[in-house]
């Protein structure tokens, strides 16, 4: 996958780069998000080679111009300082010729809070002597601070000016391949206009894509697919019409964003398809706070106004006013004084009607932060289509709480809502339930619960890292409640992370998992649930039943980690996926039984679609070597992907390389081994989890003569 990320954003052209590519974090970072900057990491040889660095390697031999150094310490020095990481492996062993740059503020972190160094610019002059290039830091402050510090590193002799120059060479390398001092018209990429931007057949492959992610976790009874057999469907779920789970992380903002709402009601269009939201993502469903219970600071109704030109609040309001609401959908900016980037503060209090326990949040586009009696509750960067973000609050009747809103707005469209729940209102959905033959469910997550270091703190949830692999509290009420109902229910998930959805598992029958699909995400799967195709997505990750099951999180080391390592029973295992029609495995083969040290396996297989439905199915290569010391449990080795009609047959051929049939020392010396290599070839691992069906497969194995070392 960093290999194909590479090679499709750089392009082909031998001279040109069309764009340049920037693999991060390296390496061995993965969380805490609380401790990442100070964190030191302890890594053994064994698993910095097998697990930490490969993924690097293909990245940086497919041709990345560039790679981003880690916030955090390996084995004592920080990941922008440590030569072993960025000389040794990087240069010495890849042939790595781009640039390095540092993770945003992780070049200050190597002074500041690994106080690794003495002071700033002998912390930035380590880490430009390790390899580091340069910075990447914000707000404007920071970024003048550590230039500075590179700067005053020379001039204090920390720093010969040689490492500078070494720097800008590979900088100035790197804007060389991307043409920037060349004329237009040789650089073959300079034809791009905006206008090949978000086209016809971008959106066609992004429905490719979101068609071939899919997973079909569960589907009990053959409830799916559903054709038409239901004239009443309830989508029911905080997930259903909300952009923001189709995009996740740093993402562009779609122009024509398609959520499973809005793409069930167009697949379904004979239906009467009803909605409801049932639960917000932590708690119950929110609406925009009324004026009437919103104070400014001279006692009048609404909140005091301030609005900016530009985005960063920044010199005299354009405008000065009382808002006696925040519910703002805009089209054409919030006012004709105001170009399309401007920036909003909001300030007063507000005073709850009834004693209780309250939800109290922000729903906006772009930027956001929302203090509430003087503490920050929710913040967003880049919202995109909008995020929603609340917190539980027990408010007192009649007092008044302190609000502080700042929000900022790029573009002349977005939408900005002080929003809560008022306890004892109403429940949105038991009307929609009952009036439904059929419900369609859509829960879990969305960036403004799992990202990076995010403000947030509420059960299962701590700074963007999740501490529970379950539903929220707030989504597993709900969905008890509707399978309650007796009615037939889908579960529809849309998540960037393994989900422990061990009740739905034992009492929903049908389960989808949808990911973060992307823009056209509703339309494939409304899609997948009509059976307009086979489902045919495999996990790429393991779905444990808890976190009981897995080692501290602050623990790197693989032991009991991934399916590679795992020896307990998973909820589902990686590699699973089911089907709307079935599969068969016969007729393994290997181009050599006998391999020497230095071959390849190639192996062919013939895969049968034995159902009644035309469908693609990923046939997956897993290799283990029994008895060998450090080697994983299994690794999966190779793919393929093969379409069949019903009662065809294909012979399917995967080839696997040398380096994939490798294992990795104690000290980290990856290695050939001689003796048996078994293969197992088919629909997913030869493993059957309590209540999974056995997975379809062929198994063989091959001997290996001789032994090599292989380079780092």
């Amino acid at each position: 996958m960093g290999a194909a990320f590479v090679t499709g954003l750089q392009g082909g052209n031998p001279k040109y780069l069309q764009a340049l590519s920037t693999p991060k974090h390296f390496a061995v970072h993965s969380g805490p998000e609380s401790t990442r900057h100070e964190a030191n990491v302890p890594v053994s040889d064994h698993d910095l080679e097998d697990t930490y660095l490969p993924a690097f390697r293909a990245a940086v031999l497919a041709g990345a111009g560039s790679v981003m150094c880690a916030y955090n310490s390996i084995d004592g020095k920080p990941a922008c300082a440590q030569l072993m990481l960025l000389q040794q492996h990087l240069r010495d062993d890849w042939d790595f010729h781009g640039y390095v740059v540092s993770d945003c503020g992780a070049a200050s972190d190597i002074y500041r809070n690994h106080h690794y160094a003495k002071t700033m610019p002998e912390g930035m002059a380590d880490a430009v002597k390790a390899g580091m290039d340069i910075v990447c830091t914000w707000p404007v402050q920071a970024v003048k601070q550590e230039s500075a510090a590179i700067l005053a590193a020379v001039e204090q002799g920390f720093l010969p000016e040689s490492y500078v120059d070494r720097a800008v060479r590979r900088l100035f390398t790197a804007r060389m391949k991307l043409g920037m001092f060349d004329p237009p018209g040789m650089v073959p990429y300079s034809n791009i206009t905006i206008a090949q931007n978000d086209t016809e057949p971008h959106r066609e492959l992004a429905l490719k894509v979101a068609r071939e992610t899919l997973v079909l976790l569960k589907n009990q009874g053959n409830l799916l697919p559903l054709g038409a057999k239901y004239k009443n469907i309830a989508v029911i779920g905080p997930n259903a019409d909300s952009v923001n789970p189709l995009v996740g992380n740093y993402n562009g903002t779609p122009s024509h964003p398609v959520t499973v709402l809005a793409g069930i009601r167009r697949r379904f269009a004979e239906a009467n398809v009803i909605y409801a939201e049932g639960s917000s993502l932590i708690g119950a469903p929110v609406v925009p706070v009324p004026a009437e219970f919103l104070q400014s600071s001279s006692g009048s109704p609404g909140l005091s106004a301030q609005y900016f030109q530009g985005r960063e609040l920044h010199g005299a309001p354009v405008i000065e006013r009382m808002d006696k609401g925040v519910n703002f959908v805009w089209h054409d900016g919030a006012d004709p004084r105001l170009k399309s980037d401007f920036s909003v503060r909001w300030t007063g209090s507000l005073v709850p009607p009834t004693t209780g326990d309250y939800e109290v949040g922000f729903s906006g586009t772009d930027s956001f932060s929302i203090w509430f009696n003087h503490q920050l509750i929710g913040q967003a960067f880049f919202a995109g289509e909008g995020r929603t973000q609340t917190k539980p609050v027990h408010l007192e009747a009649g007092h008044a709480y302190r609000v502080k809103i700042e929000y900022s707005q790029q573009g002349a469209a977005g939408h900005a809502k002080f929003v809560w729940h008022v306890p004892g209102t109403k429940e949105d959905y038991p009307e929609v339930v009952r009036k439904a033959d059929l419900i369609i469910a859509v829960l879990g997550l969305t960036s403004g619960l799992e990202g990076e270091e995010m403000p947030i703190n509420i059960p299962g949830f701590v700074g963007g890292d999740r501490t529970s692999l379950v539903l929220p509290q707030a989504q597993q009420d709900l969905l008890e409640d509707l399978a309650a109902s007796a009615k037939p229910v889908v579960l529809v998930l849309m998540n960037g992370s393994a989900l422990a959805v061990n009740w739905a598992d034992a009492h929903i029958p049908a389960i989808l998992e949808a990911w973060y699909p992307g823009e056209e995400g509703g339309t494939a799967v409304a899609e997948a649930l009509a059976g307009d195709f086979s489902p045919s997505g495999k996990l790429p990750i393991t779905f444990y039943k808890s976190v009981d099951q897995l080692p501290p999180f602050a623990d790197y080391a693989m032991k009991g980690r991934t399916y590679r390592y795992f020896t307990g029973e998973p909820l589902y295992p990686f590699g699973y996926g089911l089907s709307y029609t079935s599969f068969d495995f016969s007729h393994l083969k290997f181009e050599n039984g006998l391999l020497g040290p230095n071959d390849d396996l190639t192996a062919t297989v013939d895969v049968k679609n034995t159902g009644a439905m035309a469908g693609d199915e990923v046939v997956e290569l897993y290799v283990a070597h029994p008895g060998v010391e450090g080697a994983p449990i299994r690794s999966l080795a190779g793919i393929s992907r093969v379409t069949l009609m019903p009662g065809e047959t294909k012979t399917v051929t995967i080839q696997v390389p040398n380096r994939n049939l490798s294992v990795v020392a104690e000290d980290g010396t990856r290695r050939i081994v001689p003796g048996e290599l078994q293969v197992w070839v088919g629909d997913g691992q030869p493993v059957s989890p309590a209540g999974l069906a056995k997975a379809a497969g062929a198994a063989g194995s091959v001997t290996i003569q001789g032994s090599a070392i292989l380079p780092k």
